[in-house]
Protein backbone atom coordinates (compact mmCIF):
# COMPACT_ATOMS: atom_id res chain seq x y z
CA UNK A 1 0.00 0.00 0.00
CA UNK A 2 2.80 2.44 0.77
CA UNK A 3 4.27 1.94 -2.73
CA UNK A 4 0.87 2.76 -4.26
CA UNK A 5 0.58 5.87 -2.11
CA UNK A 6 4.06 7.06 -3.12
CA UNK A 7 3.28 6.50 -6.78
CA UNK A 8 -0.01 8.35 -6.34
CA UNK A 9 1.82 11.24 -4.64
CA UNK A 10 4.42 11.30 -7.43
CA UNK A 11 1.61 11.43 -10.01
CA UNK A 12 -0.01 14.34 -8.21
CA UNK A 13 3.30 16.22 -8.04
CA UNK A 14 3.83 15.69 -11.76
CA UNK A 15 0.34 16.89 -12.49
CA UNK A 16 0.96 20.01 -10.39
CA UNK A 17 4.33 20.62 -12.06
CA UNK A 18 2.86 20.14 -15.53
CA UNK A 19 -0.06 22.41 -14.87
CA UNK A 20 2.39 25.03 -13.73
CA UNK A 21 4.30 24.84 -17.01
CA UNK A 22 4.05 27.46 -19.72
CA UNK A 23 1.88 25.36 -21.97
CA UNK A 24 -1.74 25.64 -21.03
CA UNK A 25 -3.01 22.90 -23.24
CA UNK A 26 -6.27 21.28 -22.23
CA UNK A 27 -4.97 17.83 -22.94
CA UNK A 28 -2.55 16.06 -20.70
CA UNK A 29 0.71 14.93 -22.11
CA UNK A 30 1.18 11.26 -22.92
CA UNK A 31 3.35 10.83 -19.89
CA UNK A 32 0.69 12.29 -17.63
CA UNK A 33 -1.98 10.10 -19.19
CA UNK A 34 0.14 7.01 -18.67
CA UNK A 35 0.75 7.95 -15.07
CA UNK A 36 -2.90 8.54 -14.37
CA UNK A 37 -3.82 5.28 -16.11
CA UNK A 38 -1.17 3.50 -14.08
CA UNK A 39 -2.43 5.09 -10.88
CA UNK A 40 -6.01 4.23 -11.81
CA UNK A 41 -5.14 0.63 -12.64
CA UNK A 42 -3.18 0.31 -9.39
CA UNK A 43 -6.15 1.72 -7.49
CA UNK A 44 -8.52 -0.72 -9.26
CA UNK A 45 -6.18 -3.64 -8.58
CA UNK A 46 -6.06 -2.72 -4.89
CA UNK A 47 -9.85 -2.37 -4.78
CA UNK A 48 -10.25 -5.78 -6.46
CA UNK A 49 -7.78 -7.33 -4.01
CA UNK A 50 -9.67 -5.79 -1.09
CA UNK A 51 -12.99 -7.03 -2.52
CA UNK A 52 -11.53 -10.53 -3.07
CA UNK A 53 -10.20 -10.67 0.52
CA UNK A 54 -13.53 -9.38 1.77
CA UNK A 55 -15.29 -12.23 -0.07
CA UNK A 56 -12.83 -14.77 1.35
CA UNK A 57 -13.47 -13.54 4.88
CA UNK A 58 -17.23 -13.57 4.24
CA UNK A 59 -17.03 -17.19 3.02
CA UNK A 60 -15.00 -18.18 6.10
CA UNK A 61 -17.56 -16.49 8.35
CA UNK A 62 -20.40 -18.29 6.53
CA UNK A 63 -18.61 -21.63 6.99
CA UNK A 64 -18.10 -20.92 10.69
CA UNK A 65 -21.75 -19.88 11.06
CA UNK A 66 -22.81 -23.12 9.37
CA UNK A 67 -20.68 -25.14 11.79
CA UNK A 68 -22.01 -23.18 14.74
CA UNK A 69 -25.59 -23.84 13.61
CA UNK A 70 -24.86 -27.56 13.26
CA UNK A 71 -23.28 -27.67 16.72
CA UNK A 72 -26.21 -25.71 18.16
CA UNK A 73 -28.63 -28.24 16.66
CA UNK A 74 -26.57 -31.14 18.05
CA UNK A 75 -26.48 -29.54 21.50
CA UNK A 76 -30.24 -28.93 21.40
CA UNK A 77 -30.79 -32.59 20.46
CA UNK A 78 -28.54 -33.74 23.30
CA UNK A 79 -30.39 -31.45 25.75
CA UNK A 80 -33.75 -32.88 24.62
CA UNK A 81 -32.46 -36.42 25.06
CA UNK A 82 -31.20 -35.57 28.56
CA UNK A 83 -34.53 -34.08 29.54
CA UNK A 84 -36.37 -37.11 28.15
CA UNK A 85 -34.12 -39.39 30.20
CA UNK A 86 -34.74 -37.46 33.40
CA UNK A 87 -38.56 -37.49 33.14
CA UNK A 88 -39.33 -41.18 33.88
CA UNK A 89 -36.81 -41.25 36.69
CA UNK A 90 -38.27 -38.09 38.17
CA UNK A 91 -41.75 -39.67 38.23
CA UNK A 92 -40.51 -42.88 39.86
CA UNK A 93 -38.50 -40.92 42.41
CA UNK A 94 -41.54 -38.81 43.25
CA UNK A 95 -43.66 -41.95 43.75
CA UNK A 96 -41.05 -43.56 45.99
CA UNK A 97 -40.66 -40.34 48.01
CA UNK A 98 -44.43 -40.18 48.54
CA UNK A 99 -44.39 -43.79 49.75
CA UNK A 100 -41.50 -43.00 52.10
CA UNK A 101 -43.41 -40.02 53.51
CA UNK A 102 -46.49 -42.21 53.98
CA UNK A 103 -44.49 -44.91 55.77
CA UNK A 104 -42.83 -42.25 57.95
CA UNK A 105 -46.27 -40.98 58.97
CA UNK A 106 -47.26 -44.54 59.92
CA UNK A 107 -43.97 -45.16 61.73
CA UNK A 108 -44.31 -42.22 64.13
CA UNK A 109 -47.37 -43.50 66.02
CA UNK A 110 -45.99 -47.05 65.91
CA UNK A 111 -42.74 -45.79 67.43
CA UNK A 112 -44.69 -44.04 70.19
CA UNK A 113 -46.71 -47.22 70.78
CA UNK A 114 -43.51 -49.28 70.96
CA UNK A 115 -42.00 -46.88 73.48
CA UNK A 116 -45.18 -46.94 75.54
CA UNK A 117 -45.36 -50.76 75.44
CA UNK A 118 -41.66 -50.95 76.26
CA UNK A 119 -42.21 -48.76 79.34
CA UNK A 120 -45.21 -50.88 80.31
CA UNK A 121 -43.15 -54.05 79.79
CA UNK A 122 -40.31 -52.70 81.94
CA UNK A 123 -42.78 -51.68 84.66
CA UNK A 124 -44.50 -55.11 84.48
CA UNK A 125 -41.11 -56.89 84.54
CA UNK A 126 -40.04 -54.81 87.53
CA UNK A 127 -43.33 -55.58 89.32
CA UNK A 128 -42.89 -59.29 88.45
CA UNK A 129 -39.33 -59.30 89.78
CA UNK A 130 -40.47 -57.49 92.96
CA UNK A 131 -43.24 -60.05 93.53
CA UNK A 132 -40.81 -62.88 92.79
CA UNK A 133 -38.36 -61.52 95.40
CA UNK A 134 -41.25 -61.15 97.87
CA UNK A 135 -42.29 -64.75 97.15
CA UNK A 136 -38.73 -65.98 97.73
CA UNK A 137 -38.65 -64.06 101.04
CA UNK A 138 -42.00 -65.51 102.04
CA UNK A 139 -40.89 -69.04 101.11
CA UNK A 140 -37.74 -68.53 103.14
CA UNK A 141 -39.82 -67.30 106.08
CA UNK A 142 -42.21 -70.25 105.64
CA UNK A 143 -39.28 -72.66 105.67
CA UNK A 144 -37.96 -71.01 108.80
CA UNK A 145 -41.42 -71.20 110.43
CA UNK A 146 -41.91 -74.82 109.38
CA UNK A 147 -38.46 -75.69 110.69
CA UNK A 148 -39.13 -73.87 113.94
CA UNK A 149 -42.52 -75.55 114.23
CA UNK A 150 -40.99 -78.99 113.63
CA UNK A 151 -38.23 -78.28 116.11
CA UNK A 152 -40.74 -77.14 118.73
CA UNK A 153 -42.96 -80.18 118.13
CA UNK A 154 -39.99 -82.49 118.26
CA UNK A 155 -38.97 -80.90 121.53
CA UNK A 156 -42.47 -81.31 122.89
CA UNK A 157 -42.56 -84.95 121.75
CA UNK A 158 -39.25 -85.62 123.44
CA UNK A 159 -40.57 -84.12 126.68
CA UNK A 160 -43.66 -86.21 126.45
CA UNK A 161 -41.60 -89.25 125.69
CA UNK A 162 -39.43 -88.56 128.77
CA UNK A 163 -42.51 -88.13 130.89
CA UNK A 164 -43.83 -91.47 129.70
CA UNK A 165 -40.50 -93.08 130.28
CA UNK A 166 -40.38 -91.67 133.77
CA UNK A 167 -43.81 -93.13 134.56
CA UNK A 168 -42.70 -96.53 133.85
Amino acid sequence: MQGGEQQNNNNQQLVVQNSGSLSFSSQLSKEDEEMSRSALSTFRAKEEEIERKKMEVREKVQLQLGRVEEETKRLATIREELEALADPMRKEVAIVRKKIDSVNKELKPLGHTCQKKEREYKEALEAFNDKNREKVQLITKLMELVSESERLRMKKLEELSKNIDSLQ
